[in-house]
This record gives structure tokens, sequence and C-alpha cells, in this order.
């Protein structure tokens, strides 16, 4: 009789390498095979099905036939659809800045966004973001019970460095820099665009945006703009030669100007990360045919921005919901101004209507 220190599933759970077990299957098969069932059972201490079990392996499949079969269930009820699988990569692929949250928001997607995380990393499509540091979710909450339309900031985007957008640029002579107004609350964003980065621009663009606010019934004097230290928010010269600063611009509409402190680039981070976002959800997808199909998409974009597109960082709500939750009897109009195509404009300011007539019938919503 075989003399064992352990039984048969004791000797198997003790074992980590599978050539070991492979061995001891090997064992009990041919002892079965010479002396019968039942004495295999009794000798490897464990039970005639367990025996008839390997032994019907063996005589099938031979040595491969005493290997472990994997563990995973033929089918899972709980598993995603392979059609669903395919649909929420091509989804990711054509808008790679989404999140699996996101994605699930937008595209009513029937499954979890833990299950669409898990989805885009086996199709390794995933993207290794950054984690916001603690101060900057702490200022967010802050921020939340800011004064609406306490605060514009102010700044440009240079579009020359974007490669997706830069031979367009060249070839379609499409604007080469991006005037940026974000207000810090709501995360209302309002734009301009000209081939120069100009101080005359910059107050052009003040002006008109100003008026833009002023008649739609806000408070310009609570209002305060904040730039940093650019040349475009230094001065601007006027056609008869005088000069007259941004900050005189803005002062004439009641309005407080505020420069941050020298290389204290952190102060503009609401207008920053809108310059990441437009970057990644516009200038990298779109492919114009000229400059004014350029205005019609870029108009297009910033009402999708304003009036739909929901913020994580704000409760999953639009720049506009805010604004409307706060202020009920606000219009729309608001939200509606058109982005500024700066070298359109001209020398001479033009009034609203005037300039409503220049953009073609530009389409509110994508």
């Amino acid at each position: 009789m075989l003399v064992k220190p352990f039984g048969f599933y004791d000797q198997i759970i003790r074992m980590k390498q599978n050539a070991d077990k492979f061995e001891l299957r090997l064992r009990m098969v041919r002892f079965a095979k010479q002396h019968g069932v039942k004495p295999a059972a009794r000798a490897f201490d464990t039970t005639p099905k367990t025996i008839r079990k390997w032994l019907n392996r063996y005589q099938q499949e031979r040595l491969a036939g005493l290997n472990e079969l994997p563990r995973i269930p033929e089918s899972c009820p709980h598993k995603i659809p392979a059609t669903l699988e395919r649909k929420i990569v091509a989804l990711r692929k054509r808008f790679p800045f989404m999140g699996a949250k996101r994605l699930r928001y937008e595209h009513d997607l029937p499954c979890s966004h833990h299950a669409i995380g898990r989805v885009l990393k086996a199709y390794g499509v995933t993207q290794k973001r950054r984690k916001k540091h603690q101060t900057k979710k702490s200022l967010a909450h802050i921020k939340r019970h800011w004064k609406l339309f306490g605060q514009l900031t102010i700044d440009t985007k240079d579009l020359k460095d974007i490669p997706h957008y830069w031979p367009q640029m060249k070839s379609l002579k499409l604007p080469k820099y991006q005037f940026t107004a974000r207000e810090v609350k709501s995360g209302m964003q309002f734009l301009a665009y000209a081939n120069e980065k100009s101080a005359y621009n910059a107050c052009l663009f003040a002006s008109i945006l100003c008026s833009h606010l002023k008649a739609c019934g806000i408070d310009m004097t609570d209002l305060k703009c904040q730039t940093d230290n650019g040349s475009e928010f230094i001065g601007c010269t006027r056609q008869d030669g005088s000069r007259d600063g941004f900050e005189k611009i803005v002062q004439a509409f009641g309005c407080h100007h505020k420069r941050i402190p020298n290389r204290a680039w952190s102060y503009n981070s609401d207008v920053e990360t809108v310059h990441s976002t437009i970057e990644q959800e516009f200038f990298n997808l779109e492919s114009f045919t000229g400059l004014k199909d350029f205005h019609q998409r870029v108009a297009s974009y910033q009402a999708y921005y304003n009036l739909v597109r929901v913020n994580m960082n704000k409760r999953y709500q639009s720049p506009w919901q805010i604004v409307h939750a706060e202020w009920p009897k606000m219009t729309i109009e608001l939200a509606k101004l058109q982005p500024l195509m700066l070298d359109w404009l001209g020398p001479d300011y033009v009034t609203k209507a005037e300039y409503a007539l220049r953009g073609d019938d530009v389409p509110w919503l994508p």
C-alpha cells in the first residue's frame, strides 16, 4: 500500500508548480490502471469520482488530459456585448478627450463607467492623466461661491504651435491668435480671432465684449477683468495717434482691471484650462475649407460649449445652466455672442448689429 504524508487534495493545494501537479496525477492514473479505481482512491486519499475523471481524460487525450483546464467561465451574463465594445472603442477614437464618465453621460451608453473603463484599458485606448492637485480642487470649491460675473479672465492663445491646425492656417490664411475671455464661476467663454496679437485687437475685443455684457444687463461695476502682463494688455494706439490703455477701455464701462503678479501663471488657470480644452476638442479634430467655414465651425463650438457641454467639475452643468439657475430672468442672448473675427472689423468700431450682418447666418448649435 502506498504510504503518503498528505491526501491527494492536500498535495495539490501545497504544490505551486504545475509540473508537480501533473506528475502526481500521472502516478495516480497509472496506479488506477494497474490496481483499479477504488484501490487508487484509497491509496491517494480521494474519491472514486476524482479517479474516474482523470482516468477518462488520460484515455481521451493522453498526457495532455492531465493538465489543468482554464477556469474562465464559458458565458458571463453581465459581460458587455461585442457590438457595444466596438461602439465604445469607436467613440473613444473619435473623441479622444472624453473619459469613461463623459462617454457614458454624453452618448447614453447602457453600462457603468467602470465597465467602459475596463473596455478602454483592454483595447489599449486609455490615456494617462495627471491627477489634479488638492489645492486646485479646493480652489474650485471656493469659486462656486463667487459672485456670478464677478470676474472675467482674459488671455491670448498662440495657434501656430498646433500641428493639425498649422498647415490649414498657412494654406487657408486662417487666424494665428485667439483672444479668450472666461467667466470664472460659470465657465462661460467668449472668443475672438486675429492675425496679430496687438494691443489694438485686445482693446477692440474688450470693448465689444463689455458692450455685449452691458446690453444683456450685467452689472459692470462689480466685474473685474483679469489679465496677465502681456504687451497686448499694456497699451492701445488709436488711429489719431493718441494712446489709450486696455485698463481705460474696461474702466469706461465701469469695470475694474486686475493684472496678475509677474510670473504668477497659476492666477490664469481658469482661462488656461479652456485653452487646453479647445485645442483637444476643436483644433485637433476639425478640418476647414476656408475662413468663413472656420468662423462657422468655431461659432458652433462656442455655442456648444456655453449651452450644451457639461463640466464635471461644476456638478455636471453647462455654463448656461449655471447662469440660468442663479439668474432665471437672464436671456439666452448672453451666451450667443459670436466669436469675433477682429480682422473683419477694420479700423472703425462697428456696432453689434453691423457685426451680426457679417456673420453669414452662423448656426448657434452644432
